[in-house]
């Protein structure tokens, strides 16, 4: 018998919504360490095996502009681009990576698909780079789970479903012959989704994040430890001796 799926209905954020949080996720992308633009984008051509060819038409849109308002962004900086399937698509996946669990709310449940959707529609070329291998790895498990068992991705069992992303979920480096170009293109969307997740506001105090929130009394300063941290920085860029001034 066939194994019930759990839904993939996602909370529907507004636009503005959805805006921000791409807002705070670019802006993250400037930073070291985080999740960033893709450094090695996905060919369209795979070593071995199946990897599917689309013609995408490129997206010609302003954008923002040279000046844009993060804090609050327009309501429609352009038009979403993802079919109702490949949404419902990015939907499971997001359910598989991080499920909701007890009272902790999983990507789902903070709107990630519909963050993807921004990501991948916005006419920038990190984004359209993500766009082309983020569609032709959604097409990418539609054939894999045609090939294997008759029937599209979101109609096959959850443990068909496990068992199609574990082939791509480790890894270019440990995918077998012929997934490489699909498992870059999953560790880039598990990139986004998990990105979505902690730019949320439910996702940023699951890693402590406070935000800015008022003191009673005096400000405090920095702690020891910052303060050393700051130092080391500045003696490794050669600026020590400008960090500080004496008080007037």
């Amino acid at each position: 018998m066939k194994q019930s799926l759990p839904s993939t209905g996602q909370i529907s954020l507004t636009r503005r919504q959805s805006l921000k949080l791409f807002a705070m996720m670019v802006a993250g992308a400037t930073l070291p360490g985080c999740f960033g633009q893709s450094s090695n984008p996905v060919s369209n051509t795979a070593k071995a095996g199946h990897w599917p060819t689309l013609t995408i038409e490129p997206i010609s849109l302003p954008g923002y502009g040279q000046d844009p308002n993060l804090i609050v962004p327009p309501a429609s900086a352009w038009p979403k681009t993802l079919t109702k399937q490949q949404l419902d698509l990015v939907s499971r996946i997001s359910d598989v990576l991080l499920p909701a669990e007890g009272a902790k709310p999983g990507a789902l449940s903070i709107g990630a698909p519909s963050v993807v959707d921004e990501w991948v529609s916005a006419p920038y070329s990190g984004q359209q780079r993500d766009r082309d291998s983020i569609l032709r790895l959604l097409m990418w498990l539609d054939e894999e789970a045609q090939i294997h068992h008759q029937q599209g991705f979101l109609s096959v069992t959850e443990a068909q479903q496990k068992a199609i992303l574990d082939t791509i979920a480790f890894g270019e480096s440990h995918a077998q012959a012929g997934y490489e170009m699909p498992a870059r293109a999953f560790n880039r969307l598990r990139e986004l989704v998990l990105a979505a997740y902690f730019c949320s506001v439910p996702g940023s105090r699951e890693i402590g994040y406070m935000g800015n929130v008022a003191i009673s009394g005096d400000y405090p300063g920095p702690t020891d430890e910052a303060k050393a941290h700051l130092d080391d920085v500045l003696a490794q860029l050669g600026l020590s001796e400008y960090a500080y001034t004496e008080a007037g």
